[in-house]
């Protein structure tokens, strides 16, 4: 089994933007900590980013300063770096194409959010047991969601698409528990 990390969103737009992340406290943390950690263990990273595809969009406009990657993700090694313009880290990237020419045979998921990129998943894809997949873990602590509208707190978001994600998809835990087990 070979693993890579993918880093999905960890953009200034979440940080100092309009769509603010709330929830979990600390993530960004987590997540280098999990790119440090990927790194000195040879395990590659894949640092995916959101470009609007509307040159005037007010969020994710390619060359803006919420377009760009948070600055401790670029302070740390990326085997590549991936644009999206949709949702989905796969839909019209080259993500799958990495990942099978590097043998990837599973992934860690870590990013931002939750419940849009993080759990948009094409089948025939790592972590649904294509390319002889057998795990997708996905760290709840190194993911995180917006705060939205209504009667659905970030929280009880998150919470809710990673039980979702456990129960068909995905070995969800901790980025110790993820350190631990490398």
């Amino acid at each position: 089994m070979k693993q890579a990390l993918l880093v999905i969103d960890v953009q200034n737009e979440y940080f100092t933007g309009a769509l603010p992340v709330t929830y979990p406290p600390g993530s960004l943390g987590n997540i280098t900590k999990a790119m440090d950690h990927a790194h000195a263990s040879g395990i590659p990273v894949a640092a995916i980013r959101h470009t609007s595809p509307d040159p005037d969009a007010p969020a994710f406009r390619k060359g803006s300063h919420g377009w760009a990657l948070h600055d401790e993700i670029q302070k740390r090694h990326a085997d590549i770096v991936i644009d999206k313009a949709l949702p989905g880290s796969f839909t019209g990237t080259d993500l799958g194409a990495w990942l099978e020419k590097n043998g990837i045979t599973t992934v860690t998921i870590a990013g931002y959010m939750t419940q849009m990129s993080l759990a948009t998943r094409p089948h025939a894809r790592p972590c649904t047991g294509a390319m002889r997949s057998t795990s997708c873990p996905m760290p709840r602590a190194r993911s995180r969601s917006r705060m939205l509208e209504g009667p659905v707190t970030a929280e009880e978001l998150h919470r809710a698409i990673l039980v979702t994600q456990q129960m068909r998809f995905a070995r969800v835990m901790t980025t110790e528990e993820w350190v631990k087990g490398i």
